[in-house]
């Protein structure tokens, strides 16, 4: 019985419309002198926290808490604003999707597994209204890799539940092969959906437990505990 659901968010719930990447990009810019700047990173799969690193690193800036603290901050402010200019949607069905698990006679907790740090994500639902619909999460800013970022949600989850949660009662959703990997780093199940940048060929080559083009083709059914 699936008891917590963690979804990621860019490309799996909600489309942007290159409002992260361009905040990125102009925080290069503003904040360290470096037009273009970003332009060689990749953002799919990765965290926030991460990407700043590999920047500072390739533009032979220290990697000091200060340097990357700069950056976010920066970057934090440059995204609201980048946000509002750029129309993003959410992704096919995700609003039903999360209506149907909340109506399951007894709903699994819904969470977030992220790579984007705690303040970014809530910028990013809340233009969608989607925040308030997650109650826990793992985030970019509290750890850098999404392996452990998987195990921290998983903890909240089950602090927030009151009990351990065996992997098979975690379902982790996502849009890349670094979700498909980070959910088994917590012996957890995969629902990997191509609606971001990956295509479903590839996603399949990485084994995930479901895979579909977008949320309206899963059946919520299949985790009611009457079925």
């Amino acid at each position: 019985m699936v008891r917590a659901i963690l979804f990621d968010i860019d490309g799996t719930l909600i489309r942007t419309g290159g409002a992260g990447m361009a905040a990125f990009a102009r925080t290069a810019d503003v904040a360290f002198g470096k037009p273009g700047g970003t332009r060689d990173l990749v953002f799919h799969g990765r965290t926030d926290t991460s990407l700043v690193r590999e920047f500072l690193t390739l533009h032979g800036f220290g990697v000091e808490e200060d340097a990357i603290r700069r950056f976010l901050e920066t970057y934090l402010f440059l995204l609201d604003d980048q946000l509002s200019m750029h129309h993003g949607e959410r992704c096919p069905g995700v609003a039903e999707f999360l209506s149907a698990l909340e109506r399951l006679p007894e709903p699994p907790l819904i969470g977030l597994l992220t790579g984007n740090v705690r303040l970014g994500a809530e910028m990013k639902l809340r233009a969608h209204g989607l925040w308030d619909r997650f109650a826990v999460g793992g985030f970019g800013d509290d750890d850098e890799e999404r392996d452990r970022i998987a195990g921290i949600a998983k903890r909240r989850a089950e602090q927030r539940l009151g009990r351990a949660l065996s992997g098979d009662e975690v379902v982790v959703v996502g849009d890349t092969p670094r979700d498909i990997q980070c959910a088994r780093a917590i012996g957890a199940r995969s629902l990997a959906v191509a609606t971001g940048g990956v295509a479903a060929g590839e996603l399949a080559s990485h084994r995930p437990d479901w895979l579909v083009a977008d949320l309206r083709e899963f059946p919520v059914s299949v985790w009611d505990p009457r079925q």
